[in-house]
């Protein structure tokens, strides 16, 4: 048997948001994630999630979570469904973000390689400024996620550590102003390039990253009590080991295409 590629594209990510949101895709957008949507209904019925909220952590590999299982244990029970996902080519950051949250392939969006340009196609944020409703990004300053979806109507929280991004997302939830909250975490991405995917100091920013989606999940289920929440634990891509005992991505190869994401409906 070849090399196994997960068949549900991190494309079908935007509209799933979008339609579990009961607001219209992103013009661009590729098929939605049916399991997502399907679960949605389950839980949800004829209503729809008025509040969203998506976990990024970057580089979190589906062989990771395969290999280190127990490690995930946290967000298993936090989460109602997990997924084998797709990325896109190249499997680098700023590539595979737009991709998620545009829906769209990277020749439509635009982003071809690691560079970090304003993302023009319409993304699940401008889709929800469209519907009237507020999204936000929390970031670490100069990532993808703090730079490629600048330049619209809605707001930006950019800190120096990941601490930081985390401590400020828990009071998002507790002030309760913004129906689309995105945080994101490149501690693990960070920690994997400087010692290795399977490192102690990868390892346990990774374990980090499982931690911080848990306590997301538990603050919701307390701030968000008359809220219906689609909440996410979305990586962009995955990585792989090189010479000299560091670690990489963005190569056409399972373990840098393959990730996993959870998600569990409040």
């Amino acid at each position: 048997m070849g090399e196994l590629y997960n068949s549900l594209p991190i494309t079908g990510v935007a509209r799933a948001i979008t339609d579990i949101a009961g607001i219209s895709a992103p013009t661009e957008a590729g098929p939605a994630l049916d399991m997502a949507r399907s679960r949605a209904k389950i839980k949800f019925g004829d209503n729809k999630a008025d509040r969203v909220f998506i976990y990024n952590p970057d580089a979190v590999a589906l062989w990771l979570f395969q290999k280190y299982t127990t490690l995930f244990e946290d967000a298993v029970v936090s989460s109602d469904i997990q997924l084998p996902m797709l990325s896109v080519m190249p499997s680098v950051t700023p590539v595979c973000f737009a991709s998620m949250y545009t829906g769209a392939l990277p020749d439509v969006h635009g982003i071809k390689s690691y560079t970090k340009p304003v993302v023009k196609t319409d993304s699940v944020f401008d889709a929800f400024i469209r519907a009237g409703v507020k999204p936000v990004i929390v970031s670490t300053g100069d990532n993808s996620m703090s730079r490629i979806f600048l330049e619209r109507d809605m707001d930006y929280f950019i800190y120096d550590s990941t601490a930081e991004c985390n401590k400020k997302a828990l009071e998002l939830i507790e002030e309760d102003r913004y129906a689309l909250i995105a945080l994101y975490n490149g501690n693990y991405d960070a920690a994997m390039h400087r010692n290795g995917p399977e490192s102690d100091e990868a390892l346990s920013e990774l374990s980090a990253n499982i931690e911080t989606y848990a306590a997301l999940i538990k603050h919701i289920e307390i701030h968000w009590r008359s809220h219906r929440t689609l909440a996410g634990f979305c990586p962009d891509h995955g990585c792989h080991a090189i010479d000299g005992g560091i670690g990489s991505h963005g190569l056409d190869m399972p373990e840098d295409m393959n990730v996993v994401h959870f998600y569990r409906f409040i």
